[in-house]
């Protein structure tokens, strides 16, 4: 069984500080955390693995500091992890992550048949949601959303 894990770094919403001239959040300074919802999905995926055997990788698009985020799912159980990293990726929408995040999913696919992939339900910074069916969708693959536990695979 091989599980990759859709992961986001966002600023860490407890260090939150808004700029009141612009009303944007001021990044800068702020240290990022994955995702909780992704961190969900991570663990999920190491309980399937420990399950039924196999491996986890986790995939993330973002700047070399996204490492750190890397490392921390290692922590948790991951036994690898990829970062999607370009300057001209600064500032994608959803669309163009979903694609990044898919063509990732494609590449590791080829290397290692791929058997789930596993995402959070949306990031604490866009709370859009949209990056998981997008992927899905260009994969080709069904979706299920907020799916609470796994308990059976059908690896057929």
């Amino acid at each position: 069984m091989h599980a990759v894990v859709s992961i986001k770094q966002v600023p860490d919403t407890s260090e939150v500080r808004i700029d009141p001239r612009t009303n944007t959040m001021i990044r800068s300074g702020v240290p990022s955390i994955i995702n909780p919802e992704d961190v969900h999905a991570i663990e999920e995926a190491v309980r399937l693995k420990e399950r039924f055997g196999g491996k986890v990788t986790v995939v993330t698009m973002g700047p070399p500091q996204a490492a750190a985020a890397i490392r921390e799912a290692i922590s948790i159980g991951a036994d690898e992890g990829i970062i999607c990293g370009d300057r001209g990726f600064a500032g994608s929408d959803t669309l163009a992550t979903s694609y990044v995040v898919w063509k990732a999913i494609e590449r590791i696919n080829r290397e290692e048949p791929v058997d789930i992939v596993l995402c959070g339900r949306q990031a604490l910074d866009g709370d859009t949601g949209q990056v998981p069916p997008g992927v899905a969708t260009r994969m080709g693959w069904p979706q299920l959303t907020s799916v609470l536990k796994i308990d059976a695979i059908d690896f057929e």
